[in-house]
């Protein structure tokens, strides 16, 4: 009989499934392959160092995120005077203020020097004029300023050292207001200095002045070497024969005339102020030349 079935012998253990050697394919294997009857077996000692290796794998790899226990928030650096130390808070905490202080005093000072007269301004108005002259000169008023409505023109004229062309020791009058508007009309672009110099020079020199011409300050002085150096300076252009010893100048003030629908009634006759005679030093005449003369100097021949 057993040598019927393949001539063995009968030590020989017969296979459970006789003719099949191989496994089946995968896709004829279950979705979950039975747990080997060894490793059911085997001993649990034998199990735990399976396990080792694979634990020891797990603690030496990257751990999970969810596994790291959350810590202490991280400082970032702070902008600005935070991220500066304590000592240095201080010091520019200190900077600031002393800033905002002088700003708003600033601006005190300038609101007022342009608003309308009250008794702050009476009684501290020399430290108002002292913060705001000369850098900060405002040239406006708050609370709808009366508009100009004069014409005001500046005149000169001046002695002469010897007889001019015109066989006088003393000129006609020229006004200087005039040359001005003629060089600004029809001009596209004109000359700051032919609209403002003349008339702010003149603004200047009535602002520290009053009525009977003395000076009400510091600054008097100062606005009349102004206007001097200024008329010099428009005389040499006119090229007198004569070398300027004096020179007089003089305002005419004439009143802008009324709408006709207006009742108001106002007077258009111009009027004049004359200022005293000023002797004229060398620091009145215009730039020397390459000699060290004046031109006045250099037309009367010294």
């Amino acid at each position: 009989m057993d040598a019927d079935h393949g001539g063995g012998t009968g030590d020989e253990k017969k296979l459970a499934w006789p003719g099949v050697t191989d496994h089946p394919k995968s896709d004829s294997r279950p979705d979950h392959p039975e747990p080997d009857q060894d490793a059911e077996t085997a001993p649990a000692g034998s199990l735990e160092a399976e396990a080792a290796p694979s634990s020891a794998t797990d603690a030496s790899g990257p751990a999970p995120a969810s596994s790291v226990a959350p810590g202490p928030a991280e400082r970032r650096p702070g902008a600005g005077l935070a991220a500066l130390s304590l000592p240095y808070q201080i010091v520019a905490a200190i900077a600031l203020s002393l800033i905002g202080v002088v700003a708003c005093a600033h601006i005190a000072m300038i609101f007022l020097h342009v608003a309308p007269s009250n008794t702050l301004t009476k009684q501290h108005g020399e430290v108002v004029d002292a913060w705001v002259y000369p850098e900060f000169e405002q040239n406006w008023k708050l609370f709808a300023p009366n508009p100009l409505q004069q014409n005001v023109s500046v005149h000169v004229r001046a002695e002469l050292a010897n007889d001019g062309a015109d066989s006088n020791s003393v000129t006609r009058w020229i006004n200087l207001s005039r040359e001005d508007g003629e060089a600004i009309r029809g001009n596209v672009l004109p000359s700051h200095v032919d609209q403002n110099e003349l008339r702010r020079a003149w603004d200047f020199y009535t602002g520290s002045h009053d009525s009977e011409n003395r000076s009400t300050g510091l600054r008097g002085e100062l606005s009349e070497r102004y206007i001097r150096r200024i008329v010099m300076l428009r005389l040499a252009e006119h090229g007198y024969g004569g070398a300027v010893e004096r020179i007089q100048v003089r305002s005419a003030v004439r009143h802008v005339g009324v709408p006709s629908w207006s009742a108001e009634k106002i007077s258009t006759k111009t009027e004049y102020r004359e200022l005293p005679w000023w002797n004229v030093s060398p620091a009145d005449l215009p730039k020397t030349d390459a000699t060290g003369r004046s031109p006045q100097a250099v037309e009367a021949g010294e």
